[in-house]
This record gives C-alpha cells, structure tokens and sequence, in this order.
C-alpha cells in the first residue's frame, strides 16, 4: 500500500521537521532536529510538493524516486524539487533518523524578484531523478554556508529588506549549483562523450528511416528520451559538450542533410521539405535561408 502526503507551505514542512516557523515563505531545514519518522510504517511513500525543495542529503535513507527513475544519490548530493513533482520514497517500514539540510520555499517569495525573471532558467529542477548534483566536500562547505547566510537572515526581523535579501541568498546559492553542475559534466566527460556519439548515431538513423514522415521533426526531449535523459539535463549537456544548444545541432544536420537533397534535381523543394519531416515547406525555406543565406532553390542554382 501507498500513502500519499502534501506539502502545500512551509510551516505544514516545518511542522514534520520539527521547525519553529521564521518565515512563511522559506526556511532552511536540519533533519538533525526531526522526530524519528516511520511513514506510518509504509514502505511506499508518495509526497507531492507545492514548494521548491532542494536537500542536500547526508545519509542514505530509503531509496528515494522520481517518475520511474531512482535518484542517484549518496552522502553529499544535492537533489531538486520544483512545485508540482512528486517524489517517492521506498523504505524498509521501520523507524529511521532522517539527516542532512534542505531548502524550502513558496513560490510567492520571489513574486515581483529578479529570480523570479530567472527561476525557469534553473533547468536542474527539470532533470531526471538519475542527474542528481554529486557535491565535492568544499562544494559542500559552500553550500552550507549559504543555508546559513539564509538562516541568519530569516533569524532578523522581518523587514522591507528581509524579502530582496534571501532571495538574493537564494539566487547565489543556485548560481553555485549552476557552476557545480558544469563541473560535474566535465569530470564526467568520458560518459558524455559516449552520450553524444549516441546521440550523432540516432540523429543519422532518424533521418535514414521514415520516422521524419511519419512523426515529423525530432524534438530535444526525443533524443533525451532515447538516452534515457530528462530533455533539460541533455540540452544542457549537449551545450557543454559541443557549444551549441540542441535544437541548434538538431538543425545543423537538417541542414546538411537538405545541401545535399538539392543536388538532387528530381524533387522539388517541397518533396525535399516533407521527407525531412516538415509539415510546412515554407519553415523549411526559412530554416534553410537563415542558416545558408540562400533558398534552397537559390543554393541548388548556384551549385
């Protein structure tokens, strides 16, 4: 059997933490300090969250999954919650003492904020349970800091500079994750190099099959997919790896693909158009042109 729990605010969160609530709208977690917890003695666990979550784990404590996917965690990695996700804890049903730091907050706390204008840029609230952030031990040291730059100033009282202040903590810790992360795709280079020659391997055999006609233009999230990668997560290695976005590299072989299509005088460039996956032959001309600075009919001339 599964039970399902909801965190709406912050103090229902604080309240299963053992958290006296400083603010309504953010706080900053020790599990250290909450009761030892059992789930009811459930061994199946679903949370849904209305909040942003971010834990920074210390111990392992129950397998922890998101969609169909386990989280790759062990002590000292960070996990991502966005509002509306649900998480999954598997336990053994017995009675644990759960550890490590988390940071919560409402979305109404950076209404009207610069991070507010930025928050969907954090694409590691997006990735798949299995991408979680690994922390180095100064990484962690730095992310701690930052809890407690938060903590000290939900300890002040609340006033006209409270709000612009944490968020601004807020802001500079995910600026951080943002370079850890880059980081960690580099100290995995060797397993990104493979994920990108699978990906020119499928974006060859996409374009060699019929699937262009049948499904039309391939997206990034169908490529990460393929690779069992959340559609952010491979976006964003994809970009590290080779300094262009995806759907960029994406267009590129379209591209190429297209240059040499117009040699071949028989079609037309509307046949061309459909048997790369366009459903409009006018966005492929525009696609062609903005890239080559001819129309396909004007590059096939020339050539």
């Amino acid at each position: 059997m599964e039970r399902i729990f909801r965190f709406d605010t912050v103090t229902e969160y604080n309240a299963l933490n053992n958290h006296e609530t400083l603010h309504p709208l953010v706080s900053v977690i020790d599990f250290s300090k909450a009761n030892p917890r059992s789930w009811g003695g459930e061994k199946n666990v679903r949370i849904n969250y209305g909040l942003y979550c971010i834990f920074l784990k210390d111990v392992k404590c129950g397998d922890l999954k998101y969609g169909r996917n386990y989280y790759d965690y062990q002590e000292g990695t960070l996990v991502f919650v966005a509002p509306g996700q649900m998480m999954v804890i598997e336990t053994d049903g017995q009675v644990y003492q759960p550890k490590g730091h988390a940071l919560v907050f409402h979305p109404d706390l950076i209404h009207g904020t610069s991070l507010a204008k930025s928050i969907d840029e954090y694409s590691f609230f997006s990735y798949n349970a299995n991408e979680a952030l690994h922390l180095s031990e100064r990484e962690r040291q730095i992310v701690m800091v930052c809890f407690s730059k938060i903590e000290f100033e939900l300890q002040q009282n609340i006033d006209k500079h409270s709000k612009k202040l944490i968020t601004s903590n807020i802001e500079l810790f995910l600026n951080y994750c943002e370079r850890f992360y880059d980081r960690q795709f580099i100290t995995r280079d060797h397993a990104n190099k493979g994920i990108l020659e699978k990906f020119e391997e499928l974006l060859n055999g996409y374009f060699s099959s019929d699937k262009p006609q049948k499904i039309g233009l391939p997206s990034v999230a169908y490529f990460g997919e393929a690779l069992h990668l959340s559609a952010n997560y491979f976006g964003d290695l994809i970009k590290k790896e080779t300094g262009k976005a995806a759907k960029e590299y994406i267009h590129n072989k379209i591209i190429d693909i297209a240059k040499n299509k117009a040699f071949n005088t028989d079609k037309t460039v509307n046949e061309i158009a459909y048997e790369l996956g366009f459903k409009y032959p006018q966005h492929f001309t525009r696609l062609f042109k903005n890239a080559t600075g001819y129309t396909p009919n004007e590059y096939r001339s020339q050539n």
